[in-house]
């Protein structure tokens, strides 16, 4: 049975939430030295997940700020994660952005662009 993985954020680090019953939540500052290796774990997991069968799936992402690194995990994480729509999988994309924060706005409408995935895109104060 797959596991719940919590993982406190750092300065340099998010917050990682991994719930089974379909709730991913990344939140905060990534700027992580060994981006790969930060997010192995999360990786792991949710090659564990895609194989669950669970039928709906909620990712809220909430970045002050995210690295190069971070940014080809997201891109790995939500193609991932589109490929289960592809079979008729429910995916809900929340992508929260503080008001006036254009980078990562844009970061998360150019991920929604070449993969072709709806992402719910909300302002926050």
């Amino acid at each position: 049975m797959l596991e719940a993985i919590y993982i406190e954020g750092t300065r340099k680090t998010p917050s990682i939430s991994l719930d089974p019953k379909g709730i991913i939540k990344i939140e905060g500052r990534s700027i992580p030295e060994d981006a790969e290796l930060f997010f192995s774990d999360l990786i792991n997991w949710l090659h564990s997940y895609l194989g669950s069968g669970n039928p709906s799936t909620r990712v809220d992402l909430s970045f002050e700020y995210l690295n190069s690194g971070t940014s080809k995990v997201v891109l790995q994480m939500l193609k991932a994660l589109k490929d289960l729509c592809n079979e008729g999988h429910q995916l809900t994309v929340n992508w929260y952005y503080e008001e006036g924060d254009d980078d990562i706005l844009e970061r998360g409408e150019y991920y929604a662009s070449i993969i072709d995935l709806k992402i719910n895109f909300l302002e926050v104060e």
